[in-house]
């Protein structure tokens, strides 16, 4: 086992879930078919949603941020995963570390600002539906878009920057994967920095995410409640409780791991949040948008039905 016996090493050792040997190929099977159902659900939504122009609306285009979002996420953490359970010991190369890093908190940035103005597209729908066109155009989509990931990308890298400036000490990342926790305790420098901006980044974050979330959803409430258009009250109950729904599922496997990150007793329990921060979402988002969205629905049977068609076509031939 390696230990505190160097400086600045590339070479990194990762602790690994402990799973029995009666059990570990069972887990593995598990999760590896679990990821190929996230890649393929929330890639198979976003290309059906590109090559369909009947989907070409704000609502579904802000959601291909959230798949591809979800994409990303298991793609960084659940490869290494399945390797580390093969391998009797788990290494990484420092520089992997960091990059790893970097995308896990991208994607749990990502997340929250996805779905904060996902959050906004339903808020100007419901409670402002004439200006709805005008307000949510193509162009409006793509600046909100491109403001999610940047904002993100800026925040994080910050983070991590301030990790990676300081000497390291050690070699033991004590995680699943590498996170920006993982960096700062390789060091015996001060992190004093690092918590500050590391708190503040994610109070800002939370306060930010739940503050939109609580005042739309106020608005359109009130909304539903004073109008008495029940074609209006049930699609915003419909739209509503699928964006509210996917929001809470990645709120609580996130504060899962925050408040276990206190409890260093729970570490395994806290790891398996980990894993189940990118599971979880990643399962059900397509599932949720895909089966309470009719468009989406609509779409893919056309799709399937083209497809049989054309199967028939080349059996005749």
């Amino acid at each position: 086992m390696m230990e505190n016996y160097t400086y600045n090493s590339l070479t990194l050792q990762m602790e690994r879930l402990n799973i029995s040997e009666d059990y570990v190929h069972a887990v593995f099977v598990v999760v590896f078919l679990t990821y190929m159902f996230i890649m393929v659900a929330n890639a198979g939504i976003t290309l059906l949603i590109f090559i369909n122009k009947n989907l070409h609306q704000p609502m579904f285009l802000l959601y291909c941020n959230l798949s591809l979002n979800d994409i990303l996420g298991n793609c960084v953490m659940i490869p290494r995963l399945l390797s580390n359970m093969l391998m009797s010991e788990c290494i990484i190369n420092y520089n992997e570390c960091v990059i790893q890093a970097f995308l896990t908190h991208l994607y749990a940035t990502a997340a929250h600002t996805v779905l904060m103005i996902m959050a906004f597209d339903r808020y100007v729908a419901i409670c402002n539906p004439l200006h709805y066109t005008t307000i949510m155009t193509t162009n409006m989509v793509w600046k909100l878009s491109r403001s999610a990931w940047g904002v993100g990308f800026v925040l994080v890298g910050i983070l991590i920057g301030l990790s990676v400036r300081l000497n390291r000490c050690r070699t033991l990342i004590t995680n699943l994967y590498c996170d920006n926790a993982s960096l700062f305790k390789l060091s015996c420098d001060s992190i004093f920095i690092n918590n500050v901006y590391g708190l503040t980044f994610t109070v800002v974050l939370l306060t930010s995410s739940i503050s939109s979330i609580v005042l739309t959803y106020t608005k359109i409430t009130v909304i539903c409640l004073t109008s008495k258009n029940k074609s209006l009250n049930k699609k915003a109950l419909k739209t509503c409780s699928t964006h509210l729904t996917v929001y809470l599922i990645m709120f609580i496997c996130g504060m899962m791991i925050i408040v276990l990150h206190r409890f260093p007793q729970f570490s395994y329990y806290r790891k398996v949040c980990a894993i189940l921060f990118h599971i979880v979402p990643g399962i059900l988002n397509p599932i949720i948008y895909g089966t309470q969205s009719a468009e989406i629905l609509k779409a893919l049977s056309k799709l399937l039905r083209i497809s049989q068609k054309n199967r028939l076509c080349d059996d005749v031939k």
